[in-house]
């Protein structure tokens, strides 16, 4: 058998402030053993488990690797405004006129994610998701 991913490790400044922006993001939980101490916090989710780890360096250039949100119970355009009111900032909107497209955002330490169309907001329009739909 291969690898399994594990965790979706995440360098940051403040490991527990970043994790629980994250754990409400992803209605997630972050784990009941992080101690602000330890330099790390862990959040589970049912899509991914993100591990935090404390560095001294702030975040310099863009992500190499970033994670794409897929709304579950609301569209994206409800989705990003849930994430910018939990303090997540709007990088670039790549929504289209069509309604098809993501919008990039970055969490409150500067990491890069996208919001895509939920599940639903893609059966309306008639397309299956493929990976070249991806950012």
């Amino acid at each position: 058998m291969a690898s399994l991913v594990r965790h979706v490790t995440i360098d940051c400044v403040d490991p527990q402030s970043l994790a629980a922006f994250w754990a409400e993001a992803l209605d997630g939980t972050v784990g009941e053993e992080d101690d602000p101490g330890d330099g790390l916090a862990v959040v589970e989710s049912a899509g991914a488990s993100l591990l935090f780890i404390r560095v001294p360096e702030g975040k310099s250039v863009k992500n190499r690797v970033h994670l794409d949100l897929q709304p579950q119970d609301r569209s994206r355009d409800e989705e990003v405004e849930r994430l910018v009111a939990l303090g997540a900032t709007v990088l670039d909107d790549r929504r289209g006129p069509d309604g098809k497209g993501w919008v990039v955002l970055s969490d409150p330490e500067g990491n890069e994610l996208c919001v895509e169309r939920s599940g639903a907001e893609r059966i309306v329009t008639g397309e299956a998701w493929s990976p070249r739909d991806a950012p």
